[in-house]
């Protein structure tokens, strides 16, 4: 009874052995890797990581050559335990060692086992045929992949397909990470040996190609001349493409040149130098601002950039640049250069010269040059917040700034036929020379008038805070928007605040024709002078250009004097007329030409209104 006992023990033993022992069986034969005629060289002298990483390459594709063979036969991507895992590398080892290769490869190129055990996570959750089949379908692997890819072109041809492939399944995945990157590469390698080829994954016609088994050259002979005939052919290939491509480089910039230059002289053909200005080459110019350097910059707008340039004869110029410019002309530019080069003026700014150039860096680009004038724009030193130079003009180079833009303005209306009216009068554009002179400036919206022109226009220009109520609303234009203009300038030089202040606390006063015209209607102009200015100064004669402001900048037309009218009140050759009233607002629409705005819409300080005229 006892030995019965024993004897029943040892063949449970012997059963679990032989159950354990065929669990653990790696399904593999790996009797190809000592039968296939591949190169294992880079595998026999490991001296480096790099060497090491070559090596891991070729063993990778070996070990594919039977995993795709267990695709085939099983319909399984990879194997389905660590243990059978395990015993597939350590039989691969074994074959490898048979070759002569050291015993511990398998152990330095795959030492983590899971990447060959069935997981759900390891590809978009692809573990089988079946899942491939459901989740990515017919591709262009099943055709491309299918027949013999020992050729270059058929073999890329099929490489590009699963490339695409790989980025399909990538698309699948939430989180990718480079280790299942590489899995579904290798997943479509293995589908389209496996699956795909009718050649199998033993065979020279797939395998090369596919999983990149380095195969023996059969004819060394052979192939060295198939390389110096591929290395002719392609070396001759190239010249001729680079040939052609320098053809037609040469070509296109031929024919761009052509282009370029065919604009500058239809450019250069609308420009006709007069009063002295003279034509500027582009070399000239660049080399005048250190070839446009930023330091150079001293104005920008939506026009372009000004630079500070230095002529070779140390003369100072300002560039002004225009760029991207259309083919038929800048119509601001083409104004500018016919008004200014035909005028000339001690308060106007003289236009040195012009250039026209065109390239493909830079585009069409136009170019003004004008005298420098160092001491910047009028807004520079009457504004707060422009900085360092605020505060620096005195009443006496106020009271000649004033009544230097007057002239500038007096001779464009009256001094030149027919007359210019400059539609754009700002601080911005009264420059100032070493001498503190003002310079009217910026001539790019100014109009010539004709004899028997309508005075309404349906383009709107200038800026806002500046422009005449009338000319805003309804394109009326005159030299009495000139005026207006005029005496937003005199009031912003003689209260250093500017036409359109937002930060006051009353939504009355954003505009200083409103806020001035309250303080002037209650007896207060003395408050409306700079207090830079309000102490060093003749007072009466400071409250005089304060209502020349005022009248100039009248909401009614009618009761603005003109230029020349004002300037004679400024220099005191005539008496400044009682300040007309503001007519009340009306429901009605008014008659707009005789005059009638209410200032409110900008100010908002009321309902917008037309008035009518009173006579």
């Amino acid at each position: 009874m006892k030995m019965g006992v024993e004897g029943f023990m040892v063949v449970l033993l012997l059963l679990y052995w032989a159950i354990f022992n065929v669990a653990v069986e790696c399904p593999i034969n790996f009797d190809y890797v000592t039968q296939m005629s591949w190169n294992a060289s880079s595998c026999r002298s490991i001296q480096s990581t790099e060497e090491l990483k070559n090596c891991g390459m070729a063993l990778r594709s070996m070990l594919g050559v039977g995993l795709a063979q267990y695709l085939r036969d099983e319909s399984a991507f990879q194997l389905p335990d660590n243990a059978s895992a395990a015993d597939c590398l350590t039989r691969f080892q074994q074959k490898l060692t048979f070759l002569g290769l050291r015993p511990n490869l398998v152990q330095l190129c795959f030492n983590d086992t899971s990447q060959f055990v069935s997981n759900p996570s390891s590809c978009a959750g692809i573990q089988t045929k079946k899942d491939w089949i459901d989740k990515v379908g017919t591709t262009a692997l099943d055709t491309v992949c299918k027949g013999d890819l020992s050729a270059m072109p058929a073999c890329h041809i099929c490489h590009d397909s699963g490339e695409i492939v790989h980025r399909q399944l990538l698309g699948m995945i939430k989180d990718v990470t480079e280790e299942i990157s590489t899995q579904c590469y290798y997943f479509a390698c293995l589908y389209a040996i496996g699956v795909i080829n009718e050649f199998g994954s033993m065979s020279r016609k797939s395998a090369g190609c596919i999983l990149r088994v380095p195969f023996m050259h059969r004819n060394p002979t052979s192939h060295r001349q198939i390389v110096l005939y591929g290395f002719m052919g392609t070396a001759m290939g190239s010249i001729m493409l680079c040939s052609v491509g320098m053809c037609y480089y040469l070509w296109v910039k031929i024919k761009n040149r052509a282009k370029h230059r065919h604009w500058v002289e239809t450019s250069r053909g609308l420009l006709k130098p007069n009063t002295g200005a003279v034509w500027f080459s582009l070399e000239q110019i660049m080399a005048a601002t250190n070839n446009f350097s930023a330091t150079n910059v001293i104005g920008e707008g939506g026009f372009g950039t000004v630079y500070r340039g230095t002529l070779s004869d140390g003369q100072q110029i300002a560039v002004k640049r225009i760029r991207n410019c259309t083919s038929e002309g800048d119509s601001e530019f083409i104004n500018e250069v016919e008004i200014i080069n035909s005028i000339r003026h001690r308060n106007l700014v003289v236009l040195r010269g012009f250039c026209v150039a065109s390239d493909d860096t830079d585009g069409r680009q136009r170019f003004l040059i004008y005298d420098y004038l160092g001491n910047g724009s009028l807004d520079e030193h009457i504004f707060e917040e422009r900085g360092k130079n605020r505060g620096d003009l005195n009443w006496e180079q106020r009271k000649n700034i004033a009544i230097g833009t007057a002239k500038g303005l007096c001779y464009l209306h009256f001094g030149v036929q027919p007359a210019i009216y400059h539609r754009d009068i700002k601080a911005t554009n009264i420059l100032l020379d070493d001498e503190m002179n003002a310079c009217v400036a910026d001539f790019g919206l100014a109009r010539i008038t004709t004899e028997g022109q309508s005075h309404l226009t349906t383009r709107i220009a200038g800026t806002h805070g500046y422009l005449a109520p009338e000319y805003a609303l309804y394109g009326q234009l005159t030299d009495r928007s000139d005026v207006y203009s005029f005496g937003v300038v005199l009031l912003e030089i003689m209260s250093g605040r500017k036409a359109l202040d937002t930060s006051v606390e009353s939504s009355s006063d954003y505009l200083i024709t409103d806020w001035a015209w309250k303080l002037v209607k209650t007896g207060k102009t003395i408050e409306i002078l700079d207090k830079v200015i309000s102490e060093k100064g003749a007072g009466d004669v400071m409250e005089r250009f304060v209502l020349v402001g005022i009248l100039c900048a009248h909401v009614m037309v009618a009761f603005r004097p003109s230029m020349v009218e004002a300037l004679k009140m400024l220099e005191g050759e005539v008496d400044i007329p009682e300040i007309p009233d503001r007519p009340l607002p009306l429901l009605n629409q008014g008659a707009f030409d005789d005059g009638y705005y209410d200032s409110s819409i900008f100010s908002n300080s009321q309902s917008m209104q037309t008035f009518k005229s009173s006579g």
